[in-house]
């Protein structure tokens, strides 16, 4: 089997999984340890102190042996009971949460707009005010689209409702763009390891509202597995109900440090300014038919998707760029034909994107 050679550091683009530091991987190679001793407790207390400061929170944030669909399913077993779901969707990554919901035997009314545009915050007071909602499901950064919904417009028209709960999938948002899950009341929000926090697939983490918590304690039909009351009583005493993925922990261990060593703020800028730099390629090319999909105002610093002209296809430029070493992604679902989505999220530089760009015009051209 081939392996990636080190001439390939810093050339992976892609919308996720991110690249991972050579360093970030070799601490999987860590001795084993028991997963109900001392050795693990002390692993996990030292990775809840740089998740609390990732997510901007003072409670226990979950750490689940899954990929971040698991913890999309875990807010609606924990969060929805007889009453319904309002699921915003603008892409295929929302119409998922929405999909879970459904699958889980909920109830649910899709707000659907086109792909490529957002949800206003007035009409959302609007549909909560008519409806009978246990919860409100949102894609932060829609991965599909590359469009930032305004999650802390949109939380504190939910926040005005005690009984709704605001569910947020932020897989592709948390530690590359601005998350506070304190501060904005976000009832349940989660991300997976292997997106802006340039980590090897495998892990997901959420924090829960103790409205959310105190839903779940009355639901019978919640499961074993992403009962969050058992996963947040765990972490009292820094263990997890189940088995956990303990060489993971260790590369989340030191990438949580070089993390925090930049700054959760700095971070959030670093990606931000890879956005801008995106963006202003995509203005330079315009004449070659290009444009930024998602509206101004509202596009994510994690990923941008890039509409193409009529005489070239998201998977040719993908090859394209492959041919010079360089991955990124051809449009997702409808968009595979039409887009690119560029992946400029976790360790990525804008000077790496700047090389990326130079050969991406040449291949577009």
């Amino acid at each position: 089997m081939s392996q990636q050679s080190d001439t390939s550091i810093g050339r992976f683009f892609l919308p996720g999984p991110t690249e991972v530091d050579p360093e970030v991987l070799a601490a999987q190679t860590h001795p084993m340890i028991g997963h109900r001793g001392s050795a693990i407790q002390e692993l996990i207390a030292e990775i809840e102190v740089g998740l609390k400061q990732v997510f901007l929170t003072d409670r226990p944030v979950v750490i689940s042996t899954s990929s971040a669909t698991g913890l999309m399913e875990a807010g609606i077993r924990n969060g929805v009971g007889q009453r319904k779901v309002l699921s915003l969707v603008n892409g295929a990554f929302s119409k998922r949460f929405a999909d879970i919901a459904t699958a889980c035997g909920r109830d649910v009314d899709i707000w659907e707009v086109p792909w490529g545009e957002y949800h206003e915050p007035g009409e959302l007071a609007g549909r909560l005010a008519s409806g009978d909602y246990d919860a409100v499901t949102v894609t932060h950064s829609e991965t599909s689209t590359g469009v930032l919904q305004d999650l802390e417009a949109l939380a504190g028209v939910v926040a005005r409702d005690d009984d709704t709960l605001f569910l947020v999938d932020s897989v592709t948002g948390v530690c590359g763009a601005e998350v506070r899950s304190d501060d904005w009341s976000l009832d349940w929000v989660l991300t997976g390891s292997q997106k802006a926090m340039a980590l090897p697939p495998g892990l997901a983490f959420g924090v829960a509202s103790e409205a959310l918590l105190k839903r779940s304690a009355t639901l019978a039909d919640k499961g074993v597995y992403f009962d969050l009351v058992a996963l947040t009583q765990s972490l009292e005493v820094n263990q997890t109900p189940a088995t956990p993925a303990i060489s993971l922990m260790y590369a989340l261990r030191l990438q949580l440090e070089r993390i925090l060593a930049e700054g959760i703020e700095a971070r959030w800028k670093r990606h931000t300014a890879m956005r801008e730099r995106a963006l202003e390629w995509a203005d330079e090319m315009s004449g070659l038919g290009l444009a930024p999909f998602a509206p101004e105002g509202y596009r994510s610093p994690t990923i941008t998707c890039v509409s193409l002209p009529e005489r070239i296809t998201g998977p040719e430029v993908a090859k394209g760029m492959k041919d010079r070493n360089w991955v990124i992604g051809s449009g997702y679902g409808k968009l595979k034909e039409t887009t690119i989505r560029i992946g400029h999220m976790g360790d990525r530089t804008v000077d790496e994107l700047d090389l990326l760009l130079q050969d991406l015009g040449d291949v577009i051209r």
